[in-house]
This record gives C-alpha cells, sequence and structure tokens, in this order.
C-alpha cells in the first residue's frame, strides 16, 4: 500500500492536486475536509476530538485493505510539534502493513491561494469556506501565526517532493507528483 501526505498552507491545492492525482494513478482521496465538514454540520462548530476520531477509525480501516492506497491533505504546521506527532502516528497505523509512504509539500504565494480560495471546486467541497471573506481573514491568520512552509531540508523522509504550484494547474502538479514517485 502507499499512502501520500499531500501537505501544504491553506488554499494551496491539496484537494485539487489531490483530485487530479487520484484520476492519474487510482490512489483513493482522503481530504482533510471530508470529516471537517460533517462535523461542522453536525455539531454546527468545529469540534477537533470528533474529527481526529472519524480519521482515526478511517485510516485504521483502510490500512488493513487490499487498495492500492490513499492520498491524505494536512496543512502541516512545521513549527507545531504536535503537527510532527500526528504525521508519526499516523504512519504508525499504516507501517504495520508495509505501507510505502510519500510526503508532498505543495507551495504557492499567499495571492495566488487567496484567489484560489474563491474557486468553484474549492467552494462546492468545503461549506465551511464558502463565506470568502472570512475564509481569507483565515488563511492569513493562520500564515501569521503557523509556520505552513518547511525550512530546507527540514523534512527527514525518504521520498519527499517540494513543488511550487504557484503558477502550475492541479493536473501539472498531480503529473510531476505521479512521475517522481512513479505512482
Amino acid at each position: 500500500m502507499k499512502l501520500v501526505f499531500l501537505i501544504g498552507s491553506g488554499a494551496v491545492g491539496k484537494m485539487t492536486v489531490g483530485q487530479e492525482l487520484m484520476k492519474l494513478t487510482g490512489l483513493r482521496l482522503f481530504h482533510n475536509h471530508m470529516t471537517i465538514e460533517p462535523v461542522i454540520e453536525i455539531f454546527g462548530s468545529y469540534n477537533g476530538a470528533a474529527i481526529a476520531g472519524m480519521r482515526e477509525v478511517i485510516f485504521r480501516e483502510f490500512a488493513k485493505t487490499d487498495c492500492y492506497g490513499m492520498i491524505f491533505t494536512y496543512m502541516w504546521a512545521f513549527d507545531q510539534q504536535s503537527d510532527w506527532d500526528y504525521i508519526e502516528h499516523v504512519r504508525q497505523i499504516f507501517a504495520p502493513y508495509g505501507t510505502q509512504f510519500y510526503y508532498v509539500e505543495l507551495v504557492a504565494d499567499q495571492a495566488v491561494r487567496l484567489e484560489r480560495n474563491k474557486t468553484e471546486n474549492r467552494l462546492r467541497n468545503k461549506a465551511s469556506k464558502r463565506d470568502v471573506a472570512l475564509s481569507d481573514r483565515r488563511v492569513m491568520a493562520e500564515d501569521a501565526a503557523y509556520r505552513l512552509v518547511s525550512q530546507p531540508g527540514e523534512i527527514p523522509f525518504e521520498n519527499y517532493l517540494r513543488i511550487d504550484n504557484t503558477h502550475l494547474t492541479a493536473q501539472q502538479a498531480a503529473r510531476q507528483i505521479q512521475q517522481h514517485f512513479g505512482l
């Protein structure tokens, strides 16, 4: 099995690139809002414990399958030890099944990400982003509060690829990932 961690700042294109990568490879896409949106709908607000619990069940059950693999999107704050610990926790769920791990970091200028923040695909899949002004403020606040782009050499894992997708389509970025890793 293969597990692709598709990481990057808010509105960088993780879900959209993941959708294209799924088309090219047959990997299944589990974008982070697949658990966030139902929890917000049910609880009326963000509930981190419920989201984490849902993800845990999905990871544990998926790891046991004979599926080709999964793409998981995640906004990783590199200055937060808890995010490093979470990635390691997910790895440990999949590791007993002989999983190969891949890490793809997408980076793009904030101005481009703010434009992407209001694309039809994003708004269709992420109800919590439909108040675009509020979502823009969140993107900027997250950028200010956390370090969401890795430093050179910081990612210690094999199978790591960093793509500046500021001027790339999702299809172009997905093709680079597929070709680089032979997925």
